[in-house]
């Protein structure tokens, strides 16, 4: 793949280019690329925009700034040309799951950083032309609601049996030998797989951790092959040209949705051979579904299930709709528990800064955290979760001023709506809206 100097932008789109043209050829001469100074500018910020807490070595963006990034980024290359590139251990960092578990995130140092950053610039856009329409998570040009518009797409088709797939600590167990197969299956250059190794060994003999730069990559090329194989049987499964089935994965959030519509007759049976076929793939790449939170659920029957923090189940229609609809319609709400995670954020910045920060500067911290959460879950049915949110973020707010004051209470009658929203500006943009879905396009095609 060596060829004459072409900046990074074009580089990505002839390798993406190549790759969807020839889907089994090999990619040779890519490590030259990764130590390119234009590369390693282009991972630096994008690590910078991220910003993120230092790694093991303590050093963080600002150190790098005051000494020169330029030489910092020279160093990494002549390493990285001389072969000398050694990755650190990352700093690992707990955080809790609200169910008494805790997720542990592995942070590299910046310097590596940079370099999965390099990496992935390099090797993405040959897996992005191999990549299916059913996966959707930390790819570029795709998000959590375009993945839950496919969700809502296919209970509209009447996929109302749904398989809802748990996966047992996914990042924590993947297989290195099988992802570096799967890499060379598409790369057969030594250095490119050699450092590679390299960062997966850094960190444990199995697993990708959750905080690596490339670590989404990767996640997605371990499980690619089941997105091929539910690819293959919502083909084989169709009546009439229609799916009996639809299949959405997120990382390693994932549910398929079989059709229970009359006219296309019982397919109880295609549950049965999709959790064989699930078993059976998930087996090979040594990853355990949890049997006791992989559920089956029947929409049908009221049930509901979850998937990016949203519940959904199915609702009678009003009575005065329009005719000619389905007697029902999707009820996507925010789980109560990301509900209890948005204000048990709120009560950390009041329990760290509280009694230490100016109260603007409190209710600024507060609203980046609230308007995160309400950007999110505003694409649903979320009044009633955002009256609830909105009134205990008040209360609080009410709660902080009335102890500065040395005094009891909320304060509801001392302070009206124009002061906490006007004057003390809390943040109060809890609107619901309708997401418009862009076309799914890759970046990397021209």
């Amino acid at each position: 793949m060596t060829t004459s100097p072409v900046n990074l932008q074009d580089l990505t789109k002839r390798i993406y280019a190549k790759a969807k043209e020839e889907p089994r050829h090999r990619f040779w001469g890519l490590y030259v690329h990764v130590f390119k100074p234009e590369t390693l500018r282009a991972a630096y910020d994008l690590a910078k925009g991220n910003d993120g807490a230092p790694g093991m070595d303590g050093v963080t963006f600002e150190d790098l700034e005051a000494r020169g990034v330029e030489a910092f980024l020279d160093e990494i290359g002549q390493e990285l040309r001389d072969g000398a590139y050694m990755p650190s251990a990352n700093r690992r960092k707990e955080i809790p799951k609200g169910n008494g578990k805790v997720r542990v995130l592995g942070i590299p140092n910046i310097k590596d950083r940079v370099v999965q950053g390099a990496l992935k610039l390099i090797l993405e856009p040959i897996f992005e032309a191999d990549f299916s329409d059913v996966s959707f998570g930390y790819r570029p040009g795709r998000t959590q609601h375009d993945a839950i518009d496919r969700v809502k797409h296919g209970i509209n088709r009447v996929h109302t049996r749904v398989i809802d797939i748990d996966l047992s600590g996914y990042f924590d167990n993947v297989r290195h030998h099988i992802l570096l197969q799967k890499v060379a299956q598409r790369t057969c250059d030594p250095r490119v797989l050699r450092l590679l190794k390299l960062m997966l060994q850094a960190n444990g003999k199995r697993g990708v951790p959750q905080g690596g730069v490339i670590s989404p990559l990767l996640s997605n090329i371990y499980l690619h092959d089941v997105d091929k194989v539910m690819e293959r049987a919502t083909d084989t499964t169709k009546t009439r040209d229609f799916p009996n089935m639809t299949f959405v994965r997120f990382a390693d959030d994932m549910v398929a949705l079989v059709s229970t519509h009359p006219k296309f007759g019982r397919t109880e049976w295609l549950v049965t051979a999709l959790m064989q076929r699930l078993t059976e793939e998930f087996t090979k790449l040594d990853v355990t579904m949890n049997r006791e939170k992989t559920r089956l659920v029947n929409m049908d029957a009221g049930e509901s299930f979850s998937f990016l923090g949203f519940d959904f189940k199915l609702v009678p229609r009003r009575p005065d709709g329009p005719p000619g609809k389905k007697p029902w319609t999707i009820l996507q709400t925010p789980r109560t528990k990301k509900r209890s995670e948005v204000l048990d954020g709120v009560r950390e910045v009041l329990s760290r800064y509280g009694s230490a920060l100016p109260t603007r500067e409190v209710i600024a911290r507060i609203n980046s955290r609230v308007r995160g959460w309400v950007n999110y879950f505003k694409y649903g049915n979320s009044s009633e979760a955002f009256g609830y949110v909105r009134f205990h973020v008040e209360k609080a707010i009410r709660r902080l001023l009335m102890r500065r004051l040395n005094k009891r209470g909320f304060g509801w009658k001392q302070w009206d709506d124009a002061f906490i929203y006007g004057r003390l500006r809390l943040f109060d943009g809890y609107r619901v809206a309708r997401h418009v879905a862009a076309p799914l396009r890759s970046r990397y095609a021209t």
